[in-house]
């Protein structure tokens, strides 16, 4: 919980920005579920730009409007995605999963 904490701290100040690298990465996947949800709940009230840094593709889908994949060192943008799936996003819908996986086709590439 300590991670639910930090998000909080962080939206106590009102920032309109809110950065964040690989906030779920340590948390076990019943947690890190949990959580994705709390953030989709927060950006939804409050409609705060979220600038969400990960490697898990289910989590970039799931949270994103966009997801921008950049190639390897050094760094250039591959591919821009605009996530078009409706709210509550489902992790097993045909146009999530094929989603992920042309995500997943381009970094293996």
């Amino acid at each position: 919980m300590k991670q639910g904490v930090v998000i909080a701290r962080a939206l106590a100040c009102d920032p309109e920005i809110l950065l964040m690298d690989e906030p779920f990465a340590a948390l076990d996947a019943q947690t890190r579920m949990f959580l994705q949800e709390e953030l989709v709940r927060i950006w939804e009230k409050t409609k705060k730009t979220i600038l969400h840094a990960t490697h898990n593709i289910e989590e970039a889908v799931y949270l994103s409007n966009r997801i921008v994949v950049l190639s390897q060192r050094p760094s250039k943008i591959k591919k821009i995605f605009e996530v078009n799936l409706p709210r509550p996003r489902n992790r097993f819908s045909s146009d999530f999963v094929k989603l992920a996986a042309e995500i997943f086709d381009l970094l293996r590439g």
